[in-house]
């Protein structure tokens, strides 16, 4: 399976496709997270800010259609946001190519999908380049920014997947979805659905600013060394 994208009816703040308790955490621990979010956000931007207009001019003139792509995801409580990052598919994929959107799987086909493919048919040449250096997802910032997700945490998931995922499964929409996570630093696209999944409920249950912290450090060298990326 290759990762969708799509965009839709804009949702509003309680537009949810699912009924999940928020994970409670420690107060010291959730202010710091935001604080450390807000703050490493704004500088990561801010040391990105004469990438931006360069990466944005090089979509345009590689394929038609918009530079920034929005797709529904959904997050914590199972609320639905929408998520920004640089598009790197051609516009018309979903005409050109229906069946990648049917999301139609049994249990066991679900849990040993791969997000992602190198060989993505829908994938522009330029499109291929900010998958494998991880810049497409620099818009990702603004969703931090706006309290949507954080730096740290399981990726958000497309609402129509939610379908095949079990209760427990389902524990991953308990906290804020993040940039990074533990799967993307533990193997990134090479591996399954249901060993990320593994690893998302892993990390609700260890989390704490220390492992968020080593996450994000073991991140800067997955993506300089482009472990798992396409």
């Amino acid at each position: 399976m290759f990762v969708a994208e799509r965009a839709a009816a804009a949702p509003s703040r309680h537009d949810y496709v699912a009924s999940i308790p928020v994970a409670p955490a420690p107060h010291l621990y959730a202010v710091t997270k935001r604080a450390l979010d807000l703050a490493l956000s704004l500088v990561f931007l801010i040391v990105a800010l004469p990438l931006l207009p360069l990466i944005g001019l090089l979509v345009r003139l590689d394929s038609p259609g918009p530079i920034v792509f929005r797709q529904r995801r959904v997050g914590r409580g199972g609320r639905v946001f929408y998520f920004y990052k640089f598009r790197t598919m051609h516009p018309d994929s979903r005409e050109r190519f229906p069946d990648l959107y049917a999301y139609r799987y049994t249990r066991q086909g679900f849990l040993q999908m791969l997000d992602k493919s190198p060989h993505d048919p829908r994938l522009t040449r330029l499109g291929r380049k900010l998958r494998t250096t991880s810049l497409d997802e620099l818009p990702n910032l603004l969703n931090v920014l706006r309290g949507d997700m954080s730096l740290v945490g399981p990726r958000p998931e497309l609402p129509e997947m939610l379908a095949y995922y079990s209760d427990e499964e389902l524990t991953k929409f308990s906290v804020l979805p993040g940039v990074t996570g533990l799967w993307q630093v533990s193997g990134r696209s090479s591996l399954t659905k249901a060993q990320q999944l593994a690893i998302d409920i892993d990390y609700i249950k260890q989390r704490s600013l220390l492992f968020d912290l080593g996450i994000l450090m073991r991140t800067a060298r997955v993506v300089c060394l482009r472990i798992g990326a396409f």
